[in-house]
């Protein structure tokens, strides 16, 4: 857990950095990226694109730590391509550049850690750490990333799934399948498609929070989400799957409805659902903390990071939780701030109030 000077070092940094972007510093380029929550997009901090609302930005050593939070590159100021300031962040840019451009195919593996700590000059105890501070991830994660990221390239492209497989790094067809569904949310030939043919059963029940919905894949639940009234809920789905084939499927989702109503009124303190999503590395890690706080507790934002090994990484933690496409399922909701008050959520603090209130009761 950070100490109480940590975190003022923290909030001091990020004022003098949040300084740089509003003066669009150019001599910040290639010491920090800014990333915007409310456009999913970072960039560098002389960007000339307008600026956010502070509450709305955070901040990232490198482009790889950003990317790997969810956030796409600024195509005006193109911060991926700004040079590294810092000795310590070229040495690991210069590492992510060679995971990315080993050539995975042909049965050729990524450069494994002791290969990339020479490279960088140092042990690999320390390279790893580095590269984890720097960049969110291990050099491990890093390359099972850049391998899907090479998987969705070759099916966009409308490659048949064997070529785009082999030429992605995959040895086996088997090993595709079983990690598809992690970060395709379907499987590849679908998602060759762009999605075309994938049908979504959905269902909706009335709580006290509002109206609950679920829609699933024949993998697992891709969506739980509460809504105002039908046309919210049907409108959210559109968005969050806008070539999907969406049909009312009542009976088919009737037991994980009543598992997420249990839950809700207290009489399942667990809920383990199958689930069917996409996230990031660093993504799934935030989610699977989230799942492992126990019923009426809360986590500070900072103590998530900290769990994860990434102390500094509290801003990326609030970006996983806003991004959370399953709500309860995924307790989001009780993540708090430091001083424990309620920060955003994706459907509305209120109820994040009242489902904490709740849980804290029953």
């Amino acid at each position: 857990m950070r100490t109480e000077r940590q975190v003022i070092v923290e909030q001091a940094d990020e004022a003098a950095r949040w300084l740089q972007v509003l003066a669009r510093d150019g001599a910040a380029d290639g010491h920090f990226v800014y990333a915007v929550r409310s456009t999913g997009i970072y960039c560098r901090p002389s960007c000339s694109s307008r600026k956010p609302k502070r509450e709305n930005a955070c901040f990232y050593d490198l482009p790889e730590a950003a990317e790997q939070a969810g956030f796409r590159a600024c195509k005006r100021c193109r911060p991926e391509q700004a040079p590294s300031a810092d000795p310590r962040m070229a040495a690991m840019r210069r590492a992510c550049r060679q995971i990315e451009q080993a050539d995975h195919g042909a049965g050729q593996a990524a450069p494994d850690l002791e290969t990339l700590a020479a490279a960088a000059g140092l042990s690999p105890f320390h390279f790893q750490r580095l590269f984890k501070q720097l960049v969110g991830v291990t050099p491990k994660q890093y390359t099972e990333a850049r391998r899907q990221a090479r998987l969705r390239h070759h099916l966009r492209k409308g490659e048949a799934v064997g070529s785009a497989l082999y030429g992605a790094g995959y040895g086996s067809s088997s090993r595709l399948y079983e990690k598809a569904g992690d970060y395709l949310g379907m499987t590849p030939a679908v998602y060759r498609k762009g999605g075309d043919g994938m049908t979504l059963g959905y269902a909706l029940a009335e709580t006290p929070l509002g109206l609950l919905y679920v829609a699933a894949t024949e993998r697992g639940l891709c969506a739980v989400g509460l809504a105002d009234d039908a046309a919210e809920a049907l409108a959210d789905l559109a968005a969050e799957f806008p070539k999907a084939m969406r049909v009312p499927d009542q009976q088919g989702l009737a037991p994980a409805l009543a598992a997420i109503l249990a839950h809700l009124g207290g009489r399942s303190p667990h809920l383990d659902l199958p689930l069917d999503i996409r996230a990031t590395a660093f993504q799934h890690q935030v989610w699977e903390a989230l799942r492992a706080i126990p019923r009426g507790e809360t986590r500070s934002y900072s103590e998530i990071a900290a769990g994860l090994g990434r102390p500094e990484a509290v801003r990326a933690v609030a970006r996983a939780c806003a991004t959370n496409p399953a709500a309860l399922v995924i307790p989001c909701h009780r993540a708090v701030r430091q001083d424990g008050t309620l920060a955003g959520y994706r459907w509305g603090i209120d109820r994040k109030r009242r489902l904490l209130a709740q849980e804290r009761k029953v």
